[in-house]
């Protein structure tokens, strides 16, 4: 019985870390035009602002849950033409990583499987409210970990290292 295990316990190991994406879906969209059908009229000179932010959550076993959520708000002039907010979320199944490893995962790489996403959902949205196509640039979700990183350290929170 003690060979069964350890041959099981070497097979395991032999494997090595393991990242499967289970799902993709949109956990909660919201779009607002408060100043329509007058915002329609004016001339169009807009001004972008856009919130990112990601959240995980473990569920049972070795899943995850990553949400990306990303709020946009766009004035024309003075006047806020449109908001909209996308929060994007997905299923990991992930197996045998350390814990820096870990929060790499899922602080910037499953945000990077779900940006295209929630940018399309965005978008998709944006037109269906009848403004012009919101195509958000891409975003280094590496480089934001990155930085979040050093701000913990700086405020003298505990980090992965």
């Amino acid at each position: 019985m003690t060979d069964q295990q350890n041959t099981e316990a070497a097979a395991e190991e032999a494997q090595g870390p393991q990242f499967s994406l289970q799902r993709i879906y949109v956990r909660d969209l919201s779009f607002e035009a408060p100043k329509s059908p007058a915002i329609f009229r004016q001339e169009w000179t807009p001004s972008v602002a856009l919130d990112l932010n990601t959240r995980q959550k473990a569920l049972e076993g070795d899943f995850h849950e990553v949400v990306l959520t990303l709020s946009v708000t766009v004035k024309n002039g003075e006047e806020v033409a449109f908001i909209a907010e996308v929060q994007q979320a997905g299923i990991f199944l992930i197996q045998g990583l350390d814990e820096a490893s870990m929060s790499h995962t899922l602080g910037a790489f499953c945000p990077n499987i779900l940006f295209p996403y929630a940018r399309e959902t965005l978008d998709s949205l944006v037109t269906r409210g009848s403004f012009p196509a919101l195509m958000l640039a891409p975003v280094n979700f590496d480089a934001l970990y990155a930085q979040e990183l050093q701000r913990m350290q700086q405020e003298g929170s505990p980090t992965v290292q």
